[in-house]
């Protein structure tokens, strides 16, 4: 007489290990012989070939939505890089009116492949510097009509808040915008006048030489150095500081963002500041 074995079905209930008689879950097992459904389970996988198939749709949706990604996170930096400017220009007209005196924010820009800043590598281009200083005793410390370039007496100046800098962030000159309003856009957003009330990356006119220059650290070692400059009056009013010193009722600051010092020119950005209140808005495309 042959013997039989009872085995339990995996998805059989515990509680029908016991029953013999009723045949559901178990049932006779034979050397060799594969395992069957019960009647109380279903026993269901994916096979390789399905899972092959599955891994290679996935990686070619990743590989479709990689550059998607990027672009998000570049538009997310840039507008992060803008509100910065924005916080530091605010900060300089708040203090210039809360202290009656003359506040400059000067702009540089130096190569980001490289770690040590300073650094005079170049093209200098990808991170962004940003430094505040105001006049000790109120006074603009140098005369209206730039006819040579002018040195702030480092004597009379003092450090506003700490020196900030922006990675992967270029200075742009850019094109006047287009007259179509209403101006709430980048390429609808109020004209400036010149070059000359911009500032960008075109080193002759956007501000134009000779300007005002101060260094960081204030009385220091001199390890920055900044041409680029925003002034702002005890009464609050703001221009880029150039030849004629000439008070515009617009001027703009231009960034685009970058990777390592590869300019992407698909998320420009203009902050611009009006002349005689110096509020700030932000213009993006």
């Amino acid at each position: 007489m042959r013997r039989v074995e009872f085995i339990q079905h995996p998805a059989c209930p515990p509680w029908r290990a016991s029953s013999i008689e009723d045949g559901l879950c178990l049932r006779p097992a034979t050397r060799g012989e594969p395992r069957k459904l019960s009647r109380t389970g279903r026993v269901s996988a994916f096979t390789l070939i399905e899972l092959l198939i599955v891994v290679g749709i996935m990686g070619v949706l990743l590989v479709l939505m990689a550059p998607a990604f990027t672009s998000m996170k570049s538009g997310t930096d840039v507008t992060s890089a803008a509100y910065t400017i924005k916080g530091v220009l605010d900060t300089a007209r708040t203090y210039a009116k809360a202290n009656n005196t003359y506040v400059w924010v000067g702009f540089v820009e130096e190569n980001v492949n490289n770690p040590t800043s300073p650094n005079q590598d170049q093209p200098p281009a990808g991170r962004l510097i940003m430094s505040t200083v105001a006049s000790r005793d109120g006074t603009m410390l140098y005369t209206g009509n730039l006819s040579s370039a002018v040195t702030l007496d480092p004597t009379r100046l003092i450090q506003v808040g700490k020196l900030s800098k922006i990675e992967n962030l270029h200075l742009k000159t850019f094109s006047a915008p287009a007259s179509t309003p209403p101006p709430d856009t980048f390429d609808a957003r109020p004209a400036v006048a010149s070059t000359a009330s911009k500032i960008g990356d075109d080193a002759t006119t956007a501000p134009p030489n000779p300007s005002l220059t101060f260094y960081y650290p204030v009385g220091g070692s001199q390890q920055y150095q900044f041409q680029k400059v925003v002034q702002f009056s005890p009464r609050g009013e703001a221009v880029v500081t150039n030849s004629n010193y000439t008070m515009a009722t617009v001027s703009e600051v231009g960034v685009q963002p970058t990777h390592g010092i590869t300019l992407d020119n698909t998320n420009p950005v203009a902050i611009q500041f009006t002349g005689l209140g110096g509020n700030v808005k932000i213009y993006r495309k």
